[in-house]
C-alpha cells in the first residue's frame, strides 16, 4: 500500500469527498482544506508528498497560492479547474505546476497523473543514467542510445532532450523550455523550438510522425513520456 500523503485544496465538498474516496482506495493518506489560507497552513505545518490545488478558491486565487507555495514547497502540485482555458493552463504551468486537470476529470487519468508526479519526486538527483524503454541517456558520459545504438545530437539538442527527460511526465510550456535552453530573450520563438523538437524526434523516435517519447500538448508545449 502507498503511504504518500496528498493535500486537497478545493472549496467544493463533493469534489473533496470524491477525491478522498478514490485516493484512500489506492492507499494514499489524505488531508483536506477548503480555503487557500487553510491549505497554506496545512502544507506549511506538515508538507505533503503532493498537492491537488483548485484554481477557484473563495479567499485567494489558486494561481496566487501556487506562486506562494512554490517559494518553498518543492514537491508536485497538480492544478484542478473548471476552466478549460489555454491561458490559465499555461499560466499555471509557468508558475510551477506539475500538471493541470480540468473538471469534470476522469478518475483513472487523474490517478495516473498523480502516480507519475510521485514517481518523479522519488527520482534521485544523483541518478546518472535515465532509461525510457528503448531510449537511454547517460548524463555523465553525455551520450544517448536508442535500441543500444548511439545517437549523435548537437549540444543544444542534447540539452533539450535532457530537460525533457528530467521532467518526464510533466507538461513543459513553450516559454519555459525556451527560457531554460536559450534564455529570456527567446521566449516568443516557438517556431525555433518546433524545429529542434522535430530534429530530435527524427533521431530518437521510431516514427517521428507518431512520436512515443516527445508528445505535443496543443497550444501549450510538450510532455516527455
Amino acid at each position: 500500500m502507498n503511504k504518500e500523503e496528498i493535500l486537497i485544496i478545493d472549496d467544493e465538498p463533493q469534489i473533496r469527498k470524491l477525491l478522498e474516496i478514490n485516493l484512500e482506495s489506492q492507499g494514499y493518506r489524505v488531508r483536506q482544506a477548503e480555503t487557500a489560507e487553510m491549505g497554506l497552513q496545512l502544507a506549511a505545518n506538515h508538507p505533503p508528498d503532493l498537492i491537488l490545488l483548485d484554481i477557484g478558491l473563495p479567499d485567494k486565487s489558486g494561481q496566487d497560492l501556487l506562486v506562494e507555495l512554490k517559494n518553498w514547497y518543492n514537491q508536485s502540485i497538480i492544478m484542478i479547474s473548471v476552466l478549460d482555458n489555454e491561458e490559465e493552463i499555461v499560466k499555471a504551468l509557468d508558475n510551477g505546476a506539475s500538471d493541470f486537470v480540468t473538471k469534470p476529470f476522469r478518475t483513472n487519468e487523474l490517478l495516473a497523473r498523480i502516480r507519475a508526479c510521485l514517481n518523479r519526486n522519488k527520482v534521485e538527483d544523483n541518478k546518472t543514467v535515465l532509461t525510457f524503454n528503448d531510449l537511454q541517456i547517460d548524463l555523465l558520459a553525455r551520450t544517448v542510445f536508442v535500441n543500444n545504438e548511439p545517437v549523435k545530437l548537437t549540444v543544444t539538442e542534447y540539452k533539450l532532450l535532457v530537460l525533457f527527460a528530467k521532467n518526464a511526465g510533466r507538461v513543459l510550456t513553450h516559454q519555459f523550455i525556451l527560457k531554460e535552453i536559450w534564455g529570456v530573450g527567446y521566449q516568443s520563438d516557438t517556431q525555433y523550438l518546433r524545429v529542434f523538437v522535430g530534429t530530435i524526434r527524427k533521431k530518437i523516435e521510431q516514427n517521428p510522425n507518431k512520436p512515443v517519447h516527445i508528445n505535443t500538448e496543443s497550444g501549450v508545449g510538450y510532455r516527455f513520456i
